[in-house]
């Protein structure tokens, strides 16, 4: 009984320090981005909500933001019934091609991310996609499709298929009876799997930096080039609210999916 009790208490102790490991920099960030202060300084001086109105009255700023949340916005209309149709597919096959395009889509997830934005990078190079919308559109796409399928998958694992079964039974095609019966039962994991599909999007740096430019350069990108020329607050306020963004998204997905369990 000793030694469950030692374990759990180190269990609980690793936890928590792994945990404020994790939002030790939201603890920082945040303050920093109220501080009245000229340059980055913790604790801040004095409360100020100027790096904000700095941040809202920036057409450069407000420019990344528009192409942030489009690319966010494209990528969960096309990522969302694309990883549906492929998590749909996987789950009724039992071919085994269908197990390899299962860890294809999954690949985004495993391949080191620098080694995508390069060959994202190269492959954008020869067909001209380098520095558009489309191109950042595709790419994140492709890197929010895995959180797409997931989702979907686990959703249609709890889902009985005999109800789609039956409704086929009395007349109905297959995608009306996806639509009418699947669909209605799995739509708190579509929509769980979407929100992370537009997290991926708004927080994506790595491949923004390869493959972004000119007016087409979202806010990580943005941030990215301008922390090497002039480190201010307003960095710290995009930062704060990027991250409340991220929270608040997660939590609904996780209070949408604890609903449909």
């Amino acid at each position: 009984m000793m030694r469950v009790s030692s374990a759990r208490i180190a269990l609980c102790v690793i936890s928590a320090l792994v945990l404020v490991y994790l939002i030790l920099p939201v603890l920082i960030i945040a303050p920093i981005s109220f501080s009245s202060a000229r340059f980055l300084t913790f604790p801040p001086p004095s409360l100020s909500l100027r790096w904000y109105q700095s941040y809202f009255s920036n057409p450069a700023w407000m420019q990344a933001t528009r192409v942030t949340l489009t690319v966010a916005f494209l990528t969960v209309v096309i990522a969302t019934p694309c990883g549906v149709a492929a998590a749909y597919a996987i789950s009724q096959s039992k071919l085994r091609i269908m197990r390899i395009i299962h860890m294809a889509l999954l690949l985004p997830l495993v391949v080191p991310i620098i080694i995508t934005a390069i060959g994202i990078f190269f492959v954008y190079a020869r067909v001209g996609l380098v520095a558009t919308m489309p191109g950042l559109v595709l790419a994140n796409v492709m890197l929010g499709l895995p959180y797409v399928v997931i989702s979907v998958l686990a959703g249609l694992q709890s889902f009985d298929a005999a109800q789609e079964m039956v409704a086929r039974s009395l007349g109905m095609n297959r995608l009306r009876s996806f639509f009418a019966v699947t669909l209605p039962q799995i739509k708190s994991s579509v929509v769980a799997g979407g929100i992370f599909a537009f997290i991926s999007a708004m927080d994506e740096t790595i491949v923004a930096l390869f493959i972004s430019g000119g007016q087409y350069q979202p806010l990580t990108k943005r941030m990215f080039t301008a922390l090497r020329d002039e480190i201010d607050p307003t960095i710290a306020a995009i930062s704060t609210l990027m991250t409340a963004a991220s929270f608040m998204l997660v939590l609904l997905a996780s209070a949408r999916q604890r609903r449909n369990s």
